[in-house]
C-alpha cells in the first residue's frame, strides 16, 4: 500500500474530494468504541486540520452533531460517507475515513488500535 506524501482521498460517489498531507503515511490507525464510531466502523487516522483540504463537494458534505456537539462530523450528502471530523479532544485535528483514501485498502492494515470513546475524558468533565 503506497501513500503519497500529498494523497487523495473521495466519498463513494466521487462528490466530495480531499487533500491530505500524510508526509509520514498512515502512523496510528485507530477505531473508537463511542455510539457512532461503532456504527460508522470506520478506521480513523488523524491530521492537523491544516492538513486536511476539502478539494470538492464541500456544498455536498453534511454535518452531524451529537453529545457535547464539540466534534463535527462530516459525511457525503449524496452517498453518505463519512468522510472526516474535527476532534472534540482537540480541534487543532482530524480524523479522516482511512477507507476514503485512493488506492488503500484498510482492511490490509495490521495494529489498528481502539480507543475507549465510551468513556471519553470529556465526558468525565461534566459533573
Amino acid at each position: 500500500m503506497k501513500i503519497k506524501p500529498v494523497h487523495k482521498a473521495t466519498c463513494h460517489c466521487g462528490a466530495v474530494e480531499l487533500e491530505l498531507t500524510l508526509p509520514n503515511g498512515i502512523e496510528d490507525p485507530s477505531r473508537c468504541d463511542c455510539s457512532l464510531c461503532r456504527r460508522r466502523g470506520a478506521i480513523v487516522e488523524t491530521v492537523a486540520l491544516e492538513n486536511l483540504r476539502v478539494v470538492k463537494g464541500a456544498d455536498v458534505l453534511r454535518l452531524y452533531q451529537f453529545g457535547t456537539k464539540t466534534a463535527k462530523h462530516y459525511f457525503c450528502g449524496n452517498c453518505g460517507t463519512y468522510t472526516h471530523h474535527q476532534q472534540r479532544a482537540d480541534p487543532k485535528l482530524c480524523g479522516y475515513n482511512v477507507g476514503c483514501l485512493e488506492g488503500v485498502n484498510p482492511f490490509e492494515l495490521s495494529d489498528v488500535i481502539i480507543y475507549d470513546g465510551v468513556n471519553h475524558p470529556s465526558d468525565s468533565e461534566k459533573t
